[in-house]
Parts: structure tokens; C-alpha cells; sequence
């Protein structure tokens, strides 16, 4: 018999009755019925009811047991009465009676309990990580994500893509996002960085001549946290193909990922149907470029019906460069409770109010009330609610101005209208792809024009379309969203120079600075540079969606805490002399 265990505590079934077993695992809970102690012992895998009565040669030693504790028990297999059996679990059909037991590590007085779904502070939980994983909703979890990233690499490798590890160890390049910098002890002075994607590196794989390279890879990034981002790092399904088009990295990417969410997804829908949506279009119908389609509402533009009105707030701002009125219809909201709710919500995002418009049955027919229908009249409230499709029964709500300054809470208040209507479908995932992303953006008070989005990407239409107005250049960009999260990102990828130094050239960049930024890359493209595209799927927040959970925290082993702190391992800390020394290093203390 192995040192430990002959079985997992999920093994045992009836067909066990009879037999001296070995059981390794931790006190779940112990209950007393009267003088027969009863444990429920854990492991990974399972549970299993052991228990100890007082003609057991180790009774004594079992009531000492507590919770969390770790044990080794022998026993016997015995049958559960038949009005005992527990159908929830695999070994609910049987018990082993304890004739042995050896304590293999005891435990302290528990800062959160293992056992029931009790809340805790977040702080508490990653102090005591290790506790916090023994409990059953993390263990799923992080079985969960280790199942798909196996399916993943399975996946890729069935469609013809080796995997290929890039440096963790690099040089510094700017991608949106901060470097952690690591100092060189060799070359004082001098730093390298922590690789915020493979970008670079996959790329000169194409150049290299490797057509198809993939990686589960780690990257590293110095942002500030959210509910979906850790604030260090992340893993993502890395991918890169040469001699390919948007469309051909599309086809590649989908099965891939309709497979993963179809195999653990749970049962709910998958669509596979996965629109393309320009970046615009998102914007403005949406206000969102990550949008939950599983909402049916979609947003739109009826500033003429506020142009010259009697509602003087929208009608002034009309007569800016640059403004319009947007309309978020509420099907279902037609009520002045409901549209007071969300004139409130709005306020707390920092509006002084949305305006509304609802239609209600009255006196003759169907009627339009609230302020705006008062103020605009009924002719143009008419126009309004048979371009929204709108009827008894219905609302919308309105914002104006410039696009930029209302998009992001036009894009939030169409999420709560959704949701407090009961519009989402919570039982499906639902993808698109958002497309056509503009290169360069302006500075409004500087006029200055720089990156909107990746510059690495391949200018829609080549050098020709640098040669025209910059801000309406658009780019082979593309993110993949699904239920209001963005899943993927990737590009056709600029493998030419003379078009590289072009683009970077209208942001103010010139070719000296980029060949000091990217030589690696630009001097390689020089030889030969294949066309090649790719993308990236962010692996935690895919199984965050698959869990079902809405903090990405809850499906990362040892994540950081809000402040990126790592509270369990005291990390970041404070080096040691030496260190510094050995490093060339000094720290000054903010004032």
C-alpha cells in the first residue's frame, strides 16, 4: 500500500464495501452524533465521510482533530444505510470506519474557514491565499483554467501551429502600457524589460521563415488594476501566420475559441455567427469598442430632430462643430419611475441628467410624455420614436455633445437600461469583431496627431493611405469582444519600412527614433519580411467568463491585490544594500 493513500477521496463507491482502504486529505469538518465522531476528509478530488467511534483504537486521537488539519486514516470500507446516502456525492454510498490515523501537519487557529461560503475581506483572502485555494469554488476554478489551456495548446497543434517561447528578458518598447524594467548587473546603468507581449519577437519568428508559431505567454505590465486586469501580469494565447489576410486570422481564431467556450462554457450558447462592426459603428451604437451584443439595444444619432427645437440645451449645442444628440432606446421602460432610475444613474456618472422621452397610453391613443416631448413637440417626438421603432410602453433616453465625452457613459447607461429590463441573455456568449480602427488620433488643445492604436499595424490601403488626411486613415486592427469584454486583439502587421518610417514619421516620430525603438525588427524587415498577421486572446479573462465570475482575481492562483501588492509574499519590498550596490544602484525617497 502506498505511504499515503490506496484511494483519492473521490474513488470509493459501493463496489469498495469490505475492503481496508488508505485516505490522505484535510479535516473538511468534523461533526459529534452522540459520541461517534464523523469527518468529512478532503483532497483534491473529493470527499469522503470517515468516521470514529469509541471502540476505535485511536478515538482518543481523533478528537483532537479541527478543521484544516491534514490526516492520514486507515479503514474499512462499510455500506451507508440506505436512508443515509448522500447523492451528491460520488462516495455518498459508503464510509470508512477509522482503525489508524496519523496527523501529517496540524493546523493554527484559521484566519477564513475552508468549510461554507463565507465572505472575507479581499486583503484577508490573499494574506492567506493558500488557505483561500483549498476551498471548493477556487479549486474548480484553477482546474478550470488549467483544462483550457490544454485544450488550447491541444487545438492549436491539431491546426497545424507549433509552439515556439520567446524571451523573458528584453528590451524596453513602449505598448501602450508601462514597462517593468529589470537592472543589469553587467552593464551598470543600463536596463532591460520585462516583455509587455511577445510582439516583437513572434514578428521576426515570421521573418525567420517559422509560417505558424504559437505560445501560452506570460506578459508584463505595469497598469493599474480593474475588475478584468491584473495589474502585473497576465497570459495570453499568443499566435502569429504569415502570408496571411484579416480574414485568414479570423477563420484561424474562431474554432479555436468556439471550441473552448462550447467545451466548458457550461451548457449556455455559443454563437457562431460573429459580426464584424467597425470601430465606428461600435462607438456610436454602442459606445463601447468591446460591446455585449447579448443587449439588443443600439444606440442612435437624432440630432436632427433636436436641431432648431424648443429644447434649448440640445438646440445650442447643435450649433457647435462636432456635436450630436444620440438616443438610447429602452424598450419595456416606459414608465416615469424607471426613467427618474436612470436620470439618477446618470447623475452618478457625472451628468447633471440624460434626457427622456416615453409613450404611454392616453385620453386619444398613444401618447408621448416626459420633458422633451413637451419641449420638441409632437411632430418631431413622432419622427424619434418611428426611427427607434418605439411604441406603448417604451422609452428613450438622450445625450449630446462631442462624441469623445459622453460615448463611454452612453455606452454604460445602454448596459443598465439592458440590464435592468431584463434584455440580456446571461445564457450565452456572444462574439464580434471589431474592425477598421483608426491609426492616429488628434490632441484637441495641441492639434497634434499621434497613435491612437497599435502603430505596428499595416495602414489600410499602404502608403498611398498616409499620404492623405491621418485621422481618417484606418488601420488591419482588430479586437475580438464578447459579453461586454475584449477577449482578443491583433493586426495585420506593417512589414514594410519605407511605410513604417511613414507612419511613425506623421506622428512626429523620425526615422533615427524609430530605428533607435524597434532596430531589431526594422533592420529585419529589410531582409526579405514576409506578410504576416496575428492576435492575442487573453486566456484569464476568457476563463473568467467561463467561470462565470466577474473579478478577474477569482481565476489567478496568487494574483496582486488592488494597490499591486503580493500581501502574502510581502512583495514589492525593499532591496538590500548589497543589492543596490552590486546593481549601481541608488533609491531616492519621494518627497
Amino acid at each position: 500500500m502506498n505511504a499515503y493513500r490506496s484511494h483519492t477521496c473521490a474513488a470509493l463507491t459501493a463496489a469498495n464495501v469490505g475492503e481496508t482502504v488508505r485516505l490522505s486529505g484535510w479535516v473538511h469538518r468534523v461533526r459529534d452524533h452522540g459520541g461517534v465522531l464523523f469527518i468529512d476528509l478532503r483532497d483534491h478530488y473529493g470527499i469522503t465521510q470517515v468516521l470514529c467511534d469509541p471502540d476505535s483504537p485511536v478515538f482518543a486521537q481523533v478528537e483532537t482533530l479541527r478543521s484544516e488539519w491534514c490526516i492520514r486514516i486507515d479503514g474499512l470500507v462499510k455500506a451507508r444505510d440506505a436512508a443515509l446516502i448522500n447523492p451528491k456525492l460520488p462516495t455518498g454510498e459508503i464510509e470508512v470506519f477509522i482503525r489508524d490515523m496519523e496527523v501529517l501537519g496540524a493546523a493554527g487557529e484559521l484566519p477564513l474557514m475552508v468549510f461554507g461560503d463565507q465572505d472575507y475581506p479581499e486583503e484577508t483572502r490573499l494574506r492567506y491565499r493558500y488557505l483561500d485555494l483549498r476551498r471548493e469554488k477556487l479549486q474548480r476554478n484553477m482546474t478550470l483554467r488549467s483544462d483550457v489551456v490544454a485544450s488550447m495548446r491541444r487545438r492549436m497543434w491539431d491546426i497545424g501551429f507549433r509552439e515556439y517561447q520567446t524571451p523573458i528578458i528584453t528590451a524596453s518598447s513602449p505598448e501602450g502600457a508601462r514597462d517593468f524594467l529589470v537592472p543589469s548587473r553587467l552593464h551598470p546603468g543600463k536596463f532591460y524589460a520585462l516583455p509587455q507581449a511577445p510582439q516583437q519577437f513572434k514578428q521576426l519568428i515570421m521573418v525567420s521563415g517559422f509560417d505558424k508559431y504559437f505560445q501560452i505567454a506570460p506578459c508584463f505590465r505595469d497598469e493599474d488594476p480593474r475588475a478584468d486586469r491584473s495589474p502585473t501580469d497576465f497570459y495570453q494565447l499568443d499566435l502569429e501566420m504569415s502570408f496571411v489576410e484579416q480574414q485568414d486570422v479570423f477563420d484561424t481564431i474562431q474554432p479555436v475559441l468556439t471550441g473552448i467556450f462550447e467545451e466548458f462554457g457550461g451548457g449556455r450558447t455559443v454563437d457562431r455567427t460573429w459580426p464584424q462592426i467597425s470601430y465606428r459603428d461600435a462607438a456610436l451604437w454602442y459606445g463601447t469598442d468591446k460591446p455585449d451584443l447579448r443587449n439588443p439595444i443600439r444606440m442612435q444619432v437624432v440630432s436632427e430632430q433636436f436641431a432648431g427645437s424648443g429644447f434649448a440645451i440640445f438646440a445650442r449645442l447643435l450649433e457647435q462643430e462636432g456635436t450630436e444628440i444620440r438616443a438610447i432606446p429602452a424598450p419595456g421602460g416606459g414608465s416615469r419611475k424607471f426613467c427618474d432610475r436612470m436620470n439618477a444613474f446618470a447623475q452618478k456618472e457625472g451628468l447633471p441628467g440624460m434626457g427622456y422621452i416615453f409613450w404611454r397610453d392616453g385620453a386619444d391613443g398613444m401618447e408621448a410624455a416626459g420633458p422633451l416631448a413637451k419641449n420638441i413637440g409632437p411632430e418631431r417626438t413622432e419622427a424619434i420614436r418611428q426611427q427607434l421603432d418605439l411604441g406603448v410602453g417604451d422609452a428613450a433616453f438622450f445625450l449630446g455633445g462631442k462624441p469623445k465625452t459622453f460615448e463611454a457613459v452612453a455606452g454604460k447607461a445602454r448596459t443598465e437600461i439592458g440590464r435592468e429590463l431584463g434584455l440580456i441573455d446571461e445564457n450565452r456568449f456572444a462574439f464580434a469583431w471589431i474592425v477598421d480602427f483608426p491609426i492616429y488620433e488628434q490632441d484637441a488643445e495641441t492639434g497634434r496627431i499621434d497613435f491612437e492604436h497599435n502603430p505596428f499595424s499595416m495602414p489600410q490601403g499602404g502608403m498611398e493611405a498616409l499620404e492623405g488626411d491621418p485621422l481618417e486613415v484606418l488601420g488591419y486592427q482588430y479586437d475580438l469582444a464578447c459579453n461586454g469584454y475584449e477577449l482578443v486583439s491583433g493586426a495585420i502587421r506593417n512589414h514594410r519600412p519605407e511605410i513604417m518610417f511613414k507612419a511613425f514619421e506623421i506622428a512626429g516620430y523620425g526615422e533615427d527614433e524609430v530605428r533607435k525603438r524597434f532596430g531589431g525588427m526594422v533592420n529585419a524587415f529589410q531582409y526579405g519580411a514576409p506578410p504576416h498577421g496575428g492576435c492575442a486572446a487573453g486566456i484569464d479573462r476568457i476563463v473568467m467568463l467561463l467561470a462565470d465570475e466577474a473579478n478577474i482575481r477569482e481565476v489567478i492562483m496568487f494574483p496582486m491585490n488592488q494597490r499591486a501588492e503580493d500581501v502574502m509574499m510581502s512583495a514589492p519590498s525593499e532591496p538590500m544594500a548589497e543589492q543596490l550596490m552590486e546593481l549601481g544602484l541608488r533609491v531616492i525617497p519621494r518627497d
